[in-house]
């Protein structure tokens, strides 16, 4: 993708900016607000992001958004691994968590599956989504 630029190429005129970095940028982001395919995008965002650092220096031409594709794509990439090893961790008791609030009719009720996440785990439900 950061071979291919938007802007036109005009009398073999190259681009004054590598635009492979907006990608990576927009992977990361979505991989920051899709969790189940996140380590996915985040990856991808991280990788198209030194890919267009890449490609900038070999043309000696800036690249504006590779660095914060580079930055959203760790943070994509450290929370869906730390979501993930949460969700491996404590299999039984987000199944257990899931089952409670699916059953969880009132807010009392809900909130009664909270405290039993959080005297279970240590953890506030949020980390699993809740």
């Amino acid at each position: 993708m950061s071979e291919n630029s938007p802007e036109p190429q005009n009398d073999g005129q190259t681009p004054k900016s590598e635009k492979g970095g907006l990608w990576g940028l927009f992977f990361g982001a979505m991989g920051l607000v899709l969790p189940p395919y996140g380590i996915l995008l985040s990856l991808f965002g991280l990788v198209q992001g030194f890919r267009a650092r890449r490609a900038a220096r070999r043309r000696s031409v800036d690249a504006p958004m590779a660095m914060a594709s580079v930055f959203v794509g760790s943070v994509g990439v450290v929370l869906s691994a730390s979501m993930a090893a949460v969700f491996f961790m404590y299999q039984d008791e987000v199944t257990e968590y899931r089952d409670c609030t699916a059953r969880a009719q009132t807010v009392s009720t809900q909130d009664a599956c909270d405290q039993a996440w959080e005297s279970g785990t240590g953890m506030p439900p949020q980390v699993i989504g809740g």
